[in-house]
């Protein structure tokens, strides 16, 4: 689940449960990461939102000091994701945070005044709020930006799994899957031997009926925990190769594993399975022209140019493509006159697959930032595509990506983690 999105459900939570904001004690740092800090107001906010909201859905926790541990680890990720999103200069302005918080109100049934409301009732700082919606949307394109860069998809994969798409039916499966991960800290059989009864013993409560949620909170370190475990509705094909090569087939509260990787022992559950029907993909063809930043021209300069480049097309002393072949910083695209040919707008990076997505066709946006610099963008036609041969290697494609994002952003925080400075601090308070 989003930040935002958990974030929202909590404060209402709060609210619906009457729970007043109290006096806190002196501020004090609790973990150090590279030249940030959490402190333990952090971590006492995540604390107590999780916890409204598990109260508010009647769910079981385990003890505080296990919740603790799990918040910790979520903060120190979202720190040096945060880190990654400062290093190579994301910034998110108001009017897309507005825009997010326009979309959050309207999800929820409310105005924007009325949403602020409901949060500043529930105790929260509207501008809490505004910064957490802020830093999500932040790190979710620098994850995007960063781990797009890992992918390598060869055509021999896409050719091979397109033939498989084409032998399927009209109709595909969905699971909604939970997924408790134990890690194996050593080599030693001693080690292994632990985690391998741990896992048994998981499995022997599961069938007692036993939460899978509270034991994943309690026992599992996998991207997922403090969500106990749950990954939602996915295809096979959209699955970490992981999980998927251990599907098959298998009916609703179907418990599988423990199995093993890389990693240590997985367990998996099955929460729900549904079919799919197929349904027409919208391709878009566009154009653009990138400007890159640099020492020599500033963000100003880039989006000054840009505007030129606009009224130069308006007045006719240019064409869109004469402009982009002469002066667009995307080698690949520029030599066809700045376009892009027709594809699913979400391989674009957001803002860009934002202005594809709402782009009457032919006619050409502001100019506006991306991960990769300024554009400006023209739609030059859209079309429905379904089972053609360049559908389903499209599809291919999204399917490949999607698998290969989730497990090279897996890797990326693993590795971000493994370079960082991370240093708890002793608080004697927490103690048991």
């Amino acid at each position: 689940m989003k930040l935002w999105k958990y974030f929202l459900i909590t404060i209402i939570s709060l609210y619906s449960l009457n729970m007043n904001a109290t006096p806190v004690e002196l501020d004090r740092m609790a973990v150090i990461v590279n030249d940030s800090t959490i402190l333990t107001s952090d971590i006492d906010t995540e604390i107590k939102l999780f916890k409204a909201n598990a109260a508010h859905n009647n769910q079981t926790l385990p003890p505080d000091s296990v919740i603790r541990t799990q918040v910790i680890d979520k903060l120190i990720t979202d720190t040096l994701q945060k880190q990654e999103a400062n290093r190579i200069g994301v910034k998110i302005d108001d009017n897309r945070l507005n825009q997010t918080i326009e979309d959050i109100a309207k999800q929820n049934d409310q105005t924007v005044p009325e949403l602020r409301e409901s949060i500043e009732k529930a105790g929260v700082s509207y501008t809490t709020f505004r910064e957490k919606i802020r830093d999500e949307i932040a790190i979710s394109e620098a994850r995007n930006a960063l781990v797009r860069r890992r992918i390598n998809i060869l055509p021999a994969e896409v050719e091979s799994l397109a033939t498989i798409l084409n032998q399927e039916t009209d109709t595909s499966v969905q699971y909604k899957i939970s997924h408790i991960q134990l890690r194996i800290d050593s080599d030693s059989d001693s080690d292994k031997s632990k985690v391998e009864a741990l896992a048994k013993s998981i499995v022997r409560k599961l069938a007692n009926g036993e939460s899978f949620r509270t034991l994943a909170l309690t026992y599992s370190k996998g991207p997922k925990a403090l969500e106990g475990g749950d990954w939602g509705w996915m295809r096979k094909e959209e699955m970490p190769t992981i999980f998927a090569d251990q599907i098959k087939m298998q009916s609703k509260g179907t418990i599988i594993g423990p199995f093993r990787s890389g990693v240590g022992l997985h367990i998996l559950k099955i929460d729900d399975v549904k079919g799919l029907q197929t349904v027409s993909v919208t391709e878009v063809n566009a154009r653009h022209i990138l400007l890159k930043t640099s020492i020599i021209l500033s963000d100003a300069g880039a989006k000054k140019e840009l505007k030129s480049f606009i009224q130069k097309i308006r007045n006719k002393e240019a064409t869109f493509g004469e402009l982009a072949e002469q002066y667009s910083q995307d080698p690949g695209s520029a030599s066809q006159q700045g376009e892009l040919g027709y594809q699913s707008p979400d391989i674009y990076v957001p803002e860009f697959k934002h202005q594809v997505e709402t782009l009457p066709v032919g006619q050409i946006s502001e100019p506006f930032k991306t991960v990769h610099g300024w554009h400006i963008v023209e739609v030059i036609g859209r079309r429905q595509v379904d089972k053609t041969d360049a559908a389903q290697k499209n599809k291919a494609y999204r399917i490949l990506f999607n698998r290969k994002f989730n497990e090279e952003s897996s890797t990326w925080i693993q590795e971000l983690k493994a370079s960082a400075f991370i240093e708890t601090l002793k608080d004697d308070s927490y103690d048991n």
